[in-house]
Formats: C-alpha cells, structure tokens, sequence
C-alpha cells in the first residue's frame, strides 16, 4: 500500500464522508459559485481564484478563473495545507516560503508568487475544500479583504446547504409524487374493482323491485338499496378526497338549468325522508333559471348536506332553499340553504365537522354511519368556487347550512328537440361493448325493460365486426375490454369507419379527467357504473335527440373586446386577425414543446395563449393552459396534459373559422 504524498487531517474518514454527503464533486458549474469566484478575484485584486473541494486524491475545482483545468492532483496543491487549518493562510510571497519557493507552481505552471486561502468548512466541523485568491506578484491582503473573504467562504457554504437540501428536497417530492401516482392508481383501480360488481348489485336490485313483492321482501330490497347507496358514497367520497389531495379536482363550467338541478336533487333526496318529517323546496321567484358553473358539483353538495339533514332528522322539516343575492351585467349571486330541526350540534363542535374523518360525537358514525369525509369535501367543493359554507346551530334544535355561489348568467342553453317517448318501443337497436358477464346481463335486462333490442360484443374487436354486419342506432361502451378497450374502439369507428354513431360511455373508472377525455375521443355520452336505468334512460334520451352529425358550435363571447375597444373596429378586427394568425401555430409549438418535455418553452407558450383566450372569453380552454402551466412548473407532465392539447388543437381550429366568418 503506496503512503501518500500528501498530508492528512486527523479526521480525514469523517471529512470524507462529509464531502460526500454534499454531491458536489464532479457536478456541471453554477452560476452562483461562479459569482461567488469573480467577487473574490475582485475584491482582492487578482488573476486567479477559485473555489475547490478535495477528496481522497485530488483537488476539484467547482468554480475557476484563469487556471483552465478541472482538478489537480491533490500533492500538488497548495490547499493540501490550507484544509490543515481553521482559519485563512496567507503567503504573501512564495519565493521567501521554504515550503513552496521550490513548489513546481512556483518555479513553473501557475508561476504562485501569492496565496491566499480560507478552508470550507461544515457546520458539524470538517474541512471539505478551499476559496483562493492567487497572484503572480507578491503581495499582501488588507483587513478588509481578509473580512471579505471569510465573508465569502461562508456565503459558499450557505450556498451548498442550501443546494443539497433542495436536491434532498427535490429527491423527496420526487418519492411523493411517485407515492402520489401509486395511491391513485391503486384508488382508481380499487373504484374499478369494487363499482364493477356493485353495479351489478344495485342494477339487479332495481330490477327486482320493480317486480311483484310482498311486503316483507319488500323491506328487503329497501334495505339493501340504502347500504348500497351508503357504500356507494363511500367509494366516491374517497375518491373525491384523492382528487382534492392532489390538486386535481376541478370546476367545470356549461350552461345547466338551475330549476330543473334543484328540482332533481329534490325528487333524488324525497323517498329517504322520515314519514314524521315534511321535506320542502322553496325557491326564490326571482331566482334565474339558467346559469352556467358546475351543475355536477352542485348536486354533489347538495345531496350530501340534505342527506345528512335527513339522517339527523326524525320528525320536524327539512327545508332546501335557494335566493338570488345580487345581480351584475353578467353575474347572479346565489345563497343556497339546507335547514332541518334534526339533532343540532354542539357549538364547541362547528368548526371540527368540517375536518376530515370527524363527526360531531363519536357515537354519531356508530348511530348513524358515514365516512366523516362529505362535509370536508362539501366545504372544499365551495371553496374551489371562491366561496364558503357556514352553519348555524342549536343542540337539540337543528342546524342550517348555507353559502353563496356565484354563476356566470347564461345567454343560451340547448334543449332537446325530441323525447324518448317519440321513439316506438323496441325502434331502437343498441350494440353493447362489454366484457363482463354479469354487467352483460344486467345491460340486457335493463335495456329490454325499455323495450329496445341489444346485441352484445365481449370485446371492441367484435363490436367492430358486428358493426360492420349490422345496423345499429347507438352503441353502449365499456371503457376497460381485452384486444381493443373502449378507446381504441371508439377512435376506430370515427376515423376508419368514419361512422358518426352515437356511443355512450360506460365505466366503473373514475379517473380525474376520463370523461373529458371520452367526449375528445369522439363520444357523445358518459355514464359511470354503478348507473340507474333512469340515468342510462336520460342519458340514451339525451343521445338519441340530436343530430348526431353537427358538431355543437362554440359561442364566442366578444363582450371584453367591446369593453377595450369602444367605437374602435379596427382594433377589434385587429386582435380578432392576431387570434387567427398566431393561435394555432401557438398550439403546435405548444405540442412539440409536451413531445420535448421542454417545460420553459410549454411555461412561456401556455402563458401567452392563456392571455389571448381570456380576451375572447375562452375560460374553459384557458383554464387548460393553467393547468398545463402548473404541469410544466412542476415537471410533471401527464397523458390528460397530451389530451388537452388534443383538445386545445381541435378547439381552436373550430375558433378560427367561426373568427373567419365573423369577419
């Protein structure tokens, strides 16, 4: 074993091991040590600085000026020495320093005639590199220099704190992410497991009780249908709460009829009620009957506060009401209420049933069951709209839930032109895509009851085929199948059959995103399982009573670019003409960048676009490039990223021409 030519520091395993914790070694540069190096050769008026590390052989420079090399052997280096000590060493002139005056970098190679250097040193006491200041002349350092410089090397060190946290840092997110993706995915695949045969259970229970029974079978079935909407509501509150964990729950945003949603949340919630309690809907004359926000999430809260008003009510009211607060150019206001004379809460209680996986008492989930996670969910489904729910309550004596929402008034809303009723029993002829036996035969019945007639494909393959050999009128499509998925299927339908079939979705996923992703993929319906036949129906109405052929066309709102360009038409053709012209190339440039994974570039495009969307009051597509935006920042591109500038594409094509005709 060779004895080095060097010498060593009394700790030099630990201070190893100490270097090696920092990552530093062999890392590209930095502009901050590069900062770092030139404030030094400033300050003390030299050609060459530097700040290195040195490990078992060698000195590594991090940051250099005026030496051009990456590392020297660590027997050559002044610093071998410089590590040695706690404090700055100074030589002033090598030539008259026994040591060095024969150091070949004195003789020859850098020609040192002065050095001055400062140990790096750890919190916990090591010596891990150097900061230097050379010179070809001799010379000697002020106090003011020597200050700056211990200034400096702890500046350096700062920095590297700092660094290896945020690799730590980094490093950990990276873990939770990764952590993130595997919670959802186990989640999403958890839904599709448990909502596959529950479907069947509640599919098949409905069936039956539209049967023949007796009174005892009767209470039964009404009993199996309440723990199957209980577990139901389990499942999807979970699912919800994963969604909100990790920023992915949304705020859609359609034109919806406000009446008819309250109306259906009523007749949903009224066949739970007590037979001791009246249950009421009072709406507001003034109330609008169209707006345009999230109908979906507002049914989600609503049933979930009467609900529980029901389940904490035996005998009084339970009363739902709704009011119109203000009014704007293009805004309402609406305060939603949902009263009972239940059980009250305890007012120390009022903040804590708003915290996940808590309840007023601790006997209320053993009495009346529940997650604990609806009013959590309810409280942050408000919030994601800029608002919050409040509650007023008395033990004993009931409570009140309340908030305001504020909906976006709606200029136009489309209706259907026909009803089911118009089709003749058994007129229409519907293809099922569907690989699992038991939603097979639940389908078939369902569908028969409304008398149609349905063929049945285990696979997309085969749907394909009997598509080719028959005719159909719509087609029922399971998401998940072997050989072609419902994905697939539907893409091959649209652009190599170029059908334009109506084909309703049919899923036990819950994906954030799945069921804009169906509708981009070219369906024209969403139905999650478990279903109700009512929904199925509804949704098959829904269908079924269009043109399926005519594409919807967008409304474009230019009622900011009047507000910016009063009684200047050419301004306003002008912004209209720059939309045309740079949008869709935008867009393109935007993809390429999602390819590339080039996050500054998808930062920078996003960022732009979004500005031009929101002057033509494009908030949908603009909440996309939000999205998107946030995706690049975080380094954390997703395939729904890739099916938004699918979208994003399709959109604005659709824009420009109907921009081009406004002309």
């Amino acid at each position: 074993m060779n004895t080095p030519q060097y010498p060593i520091p009394n700790n030099e395993l630990e201070r190893l091991a100490a270097l090696k914790r920092y990552n530093i070694l062999d890392t590209l540069p930095e502009n901050a040590f590069d900062d770092a190096t030139k404030l030094v050769s400033y300050i003390c008026a030299v050609p060459i600085a530097h700040i290195s590390f040195i490990d078992g052989n060698r000195q590594w420079f991090k940051s250099e000026i005026g030496i051009g090399v990456t590392e020297v052997p660590r027997e050559i280096s002044f610093c071998q020495y410089t590590i040695l000590e706690s404090e700055m060493v100074e030589i002033g002139d090598t030539h008259l320093n026994e040591r060095f005056k024969n150091d070949p970098n004195v003789t020859g190679g850098f020609k040192i005639r002065f050095y001055a250097g400062i140990p790096l040193t750890t919190p916990d006491g090591y010596n891990i590199g150097t900061i230097c200041a050379i010179d070809h002349v001799s010379k000697e350092l002020n106090e003011n220099q020597k200050n700056a410089l211990s200034i400096i090397a702890r500046h350096v060190m700062n920095l590297l704190e700092l660094r290896t946290k945020n690799i730590e840092l980094a490093a950990q997110k990276k873990i939770a992410q990764r952590a993130v993706l595997a919670k959802d995915s186990f989640l999403a695949n958890m839904s599709h497991e448990i909502r596959t045969p529950l479907n069947a259970i509640i599919g098949f229970t409905d069936l039956l009780a539209q049967t023949n029974l007796n009174a005892d079978q009767r209470d039964y079935i009404d009993s199996v249908q309440i723990a199957q909407e209980n577990l139901l509501l389990i499942v999807n509150d979970i699912l919800d709460l994963s969604k909100i964990e990790s920023g992915n729950l949304t705020i859609d945003t359609h034109p919806f009829n406000l009446k008819n949603t309250l109306k259906h949340v009523y007749d949903l919630l009224k066949v739970k009620v007590p037979q001791n309690v009246e249950f009421n809907l009072f709406l507001d004359a003034d109330m609008p009957e169209n707006v345009i926000g999230d109908q979906g999430r507002l049914n989600q809260i609503l049933v979930n506060l009467a609900g529980n008003a029901i389940k904490f009510t035996e005998d009084g009211e339970i009363t739902i009401s709704v009011k119109k607060t203000a009014e704007t150019e293009d805004h309402y206001s609406l305060r939603f209420s949902v009263k009972d004379t239940g059980i009250g809460i305890r007012e120390d209680k009022l903040t804590a049933i708003f915290e996940r996986f808590t309840q007023a008492e601790e006997s209320t989930t053993r009495k009346f069951g529940g997650t604990g996670l609806g009013l959590n969910i309810v409280k942050q489904l408000i919030e994601l709209q800029n608002s919050e729910i409040q509650v007023k309550s008395k033990e004993g004596r009931g409570s009140e839930f309340f908030f305001t929402l504020t909906y976006k008034k709606a200029q136009y809303i489309e209706t259907t032109a026909k009803t089911i009723s118009e089709y003749n029993p058994g007129s229409l002829k519907i293809l099922l895509c569907e690989d699992n036996a038991l939603n097979q035969k639940l389908v078939k019945n369902v569908i028969h009851n409304f008398g149609f007639e349905l063929d049945i494909a285990e696979n997309g393959k085969i749907g394909i085929d009997f598509l080719l050999q028959n005719k159909y009128d719509l087609i029922l499509m399971d998401l998940q199948m072997p050989v072609k998925d419902g994905y697939q299927t539907t893409n091959y339908i649209r652009n190599e059959l170029h059908s334009n079939i109506p084909i309703i979705a049919m899923t036990a996923h819950s994906l954030v995103g799945e069921q804009e992703r169906c509708y981009k993929e070219g369906m024209n319906g969403y139905v999650p399982k478990p279903f109700k036949q009512e929904i199925l129906l509804e949704a098959i109405k829904t269908v079924m009573s269009k043109d399926i052929t005519l594409i919807k066309k967008r409304k474009i709102d230019l009622s900011f670019l009047d507000q910016v360009s009063p009684g200047d038409p050419k301004f306003k053709q002008d912004m209209i003409d720059l939309f045309i012209e740079k949008i869709p190339g935008e867009v393109m440039q935007l993809n390429e960048a999602v390819s590339n994974n080039d996050y500054d570039a998808i930062m920078r495009l996003s960022h732009n676009m979004k500005s031009s969307l929101d002057i033509f009051m494009l908030n949908d597509l603009s909440n996309y490039l939000s999205i998107i935006e946030k995706e690049a920042k975080e380094e954390q591109l997703t395939r729904d990223t890739t099916d938004k500038i699918k979208t994003l594409h399709s959109e604005t094509i659709e824009i420009v021409k109907i921009l081009k005709e406004m002309r």
